[in-house]
């Protein structure tokens, strides 16, 4: 870990993120790339926000290994704050970009990996930064056990389409799928909401969700 840093030394601005980001440094279950040691993974949530989605399914699966990912870690210090404050000592938070992760992980460990609200891009010229993209895939498909899924959570029709779209291009079977996940209750996974689910859904917006395994991973 990095040496601890006293966020009373940090000037709080009106967002408060270097306060935020002081909080990262400090908490023992968060991790800049250079201090995170290559390991195998159970899940992972890749683009994680505030990583309180990893820090719930860490909950509900404590025998697994979660790690959750995003470029920005005074978002995850929220996650990972709440795990330790609940004792959910299996999940740890990265603060890497995407394109990152093969570093981070080893090659065909990962059991499930999630795709959560990422950033839709719409401007077709920032296609190739799309966390579905057939780049990100190839980086995905690299990781994924054989028989691994991948998850993908999204208020948006149109990227969640062209994502779909992306996926069977480039050799995934989608295996489940829905327009409207919260029509029905369920103690599934993919019902535990994010942080900006909840506001999607407060402000009355549907979530498209799909659950997507490589053909040649099928067992025959």
């Amino acid at each position: 870990m990095t040496e601890r840093v006293d966020p009373r030394n940090y000037i709080i601005t009106r967002k408060r993120k270097k306060y935020r980001f002081a909080k990262f440094c400090n908490a023992r279950n968060c991790y800049e790339v250079a201090e995170w040691k290559k390991a195998p993974a159970d899940v992972i949530e890749v683009g994680a926000g505030t990583g309180l989605f990893s820090a719930q399914i860490a909950r509900r699966h404590p025998r697994a290994r979660v790690i959750a990912i995003d470029v920005k870690g005074d978002r995850l210090q929220k996650g990972a704050y709440y795990a330790l404050e609940n004792n959910i000592p299996n999940v740890s938070f990265i603060r890497a970009r995407a394109d990152q992760i093969g570093d981070l992980l080893n090659a065909h460990s990962v059991r499930e990996l999630w795709i959560t609200f990422p950033d839709p891009f719409p401007k077709k010229r920032s296609e190739g930064r799309r966390l579905t993209h057939a780049t990100f895939l190839k980086c995905y498909q690299r990781l994924l056990i054989p028989t691994g899924l991948l998850h993908l959570k999204h208020d948006n029709q149109e990227f969640f389409e062209w994502s779909k779209q992306q996926l069977v291009d480039n050799g995934w079977r989608i295996v489940t799928e829905t327009n409207d996940l919260h029509a029905s209750l369920s103690d599934d996974d993919a019902y535990t909401m994010t942080t900006y689910e909840q506001r999607w859904l407060g402000e009355g917006r549907k979530v498209h969700y799909l659950s997507a395994r490589l053909v040649h991973g099928e067992v025959q």
